[in-house]
């Protein structure tokens, strides 16, 4: 089907405030029926804040500006419809009329909010809005509703399926898909509802490579099959560059470029090569572990040898990698080294001033001497939701400091992270809730550096981040290697993380140390199917 020449959704010049921060300033975009408008921006730059705003999500009604859908309108029925002038109602036959509707100016019980409503549809980031205990066919109906015949209903099912490339598996359970399958699962539920925008926050931020390939030429055919509009959000320029029409270019909320997508994502990834900061000194060894092993019995495996004769050098100012797959022994190693658990043999020293502390040995006088100076930040870490950042960093971790002072000791340490003033600004006395994932993530790690650790541990600190956000944390592990000298140890499966703020990785099979080295070394000792799970956007791009 031909794109139409009809504009569709005026955005017009919104603005969002959360408490005191903008979310969103000043945006404005028209999108057209039959097109596709990509978003593309760091975590917390305002694109599913702008998502929600056109959705008519509550809470995200515009402070300022207007969002207006140019629609048609039937006369008989009242249903809605992509614009087109003179083309009858296709529900009733009935005579139509463009109409300009400000969506948000409508009041909650207007018809046509309600028919608006229906026919946008949306898919959120990372989540999964399925029957489980229902098959994925019997989803799919759900989502038709009760009206079409069952004969005409069982055909669309089976359309969809095939459109997203999950016809194989209809008769499956749909909590027992996998991640992608549910996804795909999801994106036919929505385009089951006949939308006329299609809204699609991050549709495979989670997805590997080949399944996200899929999901964004399913997206694009059914745009141009059905002629409806599409907002798409992605972390990858090169999925933003196959499926958009134009692009929006968002940082901190603002308009940064409007464009082809090509010019727009070009801009937008200058400056990524994080290897090209200045360099950094590294100094004397600060941990040593030497020949160290951790063993446990086990009813069912009997002797598990997690740490197996493992020896490393960590210096002041280095940033090391600890890699491999679940299971290879990182997190145990991790762990002796933090203090948290014993060896079985070897040692683990850590400096302490002039002083080798062996952190087998316990009390204050051990393993204690070492561990004040020890920062960890684990995988599954919090922040308190009901204190602001700026008591997140200083009350709630027991911070004994007059509050002048402990607010000048926080600013410092958030601008060591890679924060700007002018984010400080904005969220020092803002609510976890009110921050990206990845605004978190930084911190979180903000939380452990203003303790002012000498060494400092981070368990898998990118989880199922999206590469931009990745990068994020990646810029502020640098940046704050250079501007407050801390020393990393990094454990993580992700080598693509690994190889943008590492100076040096270890990889790790089976309780063994197998390879030492610069972070591109470790990529030729990795199996085929270590490659696919531990290098996802490098295949990607």
């Amino acid at each position: 089907m031909a794109k139409s020449t009809e504009s569709f959704v005026l955005i017009k010049n919104v603005s969002k405030q959360f408490g005191e921060s903008y979310v969103l300033r000043d945006v404005s975009a028209v999108i057209g029926a039959g097109e596709i408008l990509g978003l593309i921006g760091r975590s917390g730059a305002g694109k599913s804040v702008l998502i929600n705003m056109l959705r008519g999500t509550p809470d995200y009604h515009p402070d300022a500006g207007k969002v207006i859908y140019r629609v048609n309108v039937c006369s008989s029925c009242g249903k809605v419809d992509l614009p087109s002038k003179g083309r009858p109602c296709p529900f009733c036959g009935g005579a139509t009329e463009i109409q300009e509707i400000d969506f948000w100016d409508l009041k909650e019980d207007d018809p046509l909010r309600s028919q608006l409503r229906k026919r946008i549809a949306i898919m959120l980031q990372r989540t999964f809005a399925l029957f489980g205990d229902m098959t994925v066919v019997e989803n799919i109906f759900e989502a038709l509703g009760e009206d079409m015949l069952e004969k005409e209903k069982v055909e669309r099912a089976l359309e969809l399926l095939k459109m997203v490339k999950l016809d194989h598996r209809i008769t499956h359970i749909a909590r027992d898909l996998s991640g992608g399958e549910k996804q795909r699962c999801v994106l036919a539920r929505q385009l089951a509802r006949d939308p006329i925008l299609f809204l699609a926050d991050e549709p495979t931020g989670t997805l590997d490579p080949h399944t996200a390939d899929i999901v964004h030429q399913v997206l694009v055919n059914a745009v141009n099959s059905k002629g409806m509009a599409m907002v798409v959000t992605s972390h990858w320029p090169k999925a933003i560059n196959a499926m958009a029409d134009k692009a929006v270019w968002l940082e901190s909320g603002e308009m940064m470029k409007i464009g082809k997508p090509e010019d727009v994502t070009s801009e937008f990834t200058v400056g990524f090569d994080l290897r090209t900061e200045d360099r950094v000194q590294i100094g004397e060894p600060l941990l040593k572990v030497e020949n160290a092993k951790r063993y446990f019995y086990s009813y069912t495996r009997g002797v598990v040898k997690a740490v197996d004769d493992v020896s490393l050098e960590v210096n002041e100012k280095e940033i090391v990698g600890l890699v491999g797959l679940s299971g290879a022994g990182k997190t145990t190693l991790s762990r002796m080294i933090g203090g948290i658990c014993e060896p079985s043999g070897g040692k683990v020293l850590v400096r302490v001033g002039d002083d080798w502390v062996n952190m087998a040995e316990p009390g204050p006088e051990g393993k204690g001497r070492a561990t004040q100076y020890i920062g960890f930040l684990h995988q599954e870490f919090s922040l308190y939701p009901f204190d602001t950042i700026l008591q997140n960093l200083t009350v709630c971790i027991g911070m004994n400091l007059p509050a002048e002072l402990a607010k000048m000791k926080v600013i410092q340490v958030l601008l060591g992270v890679g924060f700007t003033r002018q984010e400080v600004e904005r969220f020092l006395y803002a609510y976890p809730d009110t921050l990206s994932v990845g605004e978190k993530q930084r911190v979180a790690l903000a939380q452990v550096l203003i303790r002012e650790p000498r060494l400092v541990i981070l368990d898998e600190p990118t989880g199922t981040m999206d590469p931009i956000t990745k990068l994020a944390v990646a810029r502020s592990v640098l940046n704050a290697r250079k501007e407050l000298g801390e020393t990393f140890l990094i454990v993580s499966h992700d080598m693509d993380f690994v190889m943008n703020c590492c100076d040096r990785a270890v990889l790790m099979k089976d309780g063994k140390i197998v390879v030492a080295g610069e972070p591109k070394l470790i990529i030729d000792h990795l199996t085929e199917s270590e490659s696919a799970e531990m290098l996802v956007e490098s295949a990607s791009k």
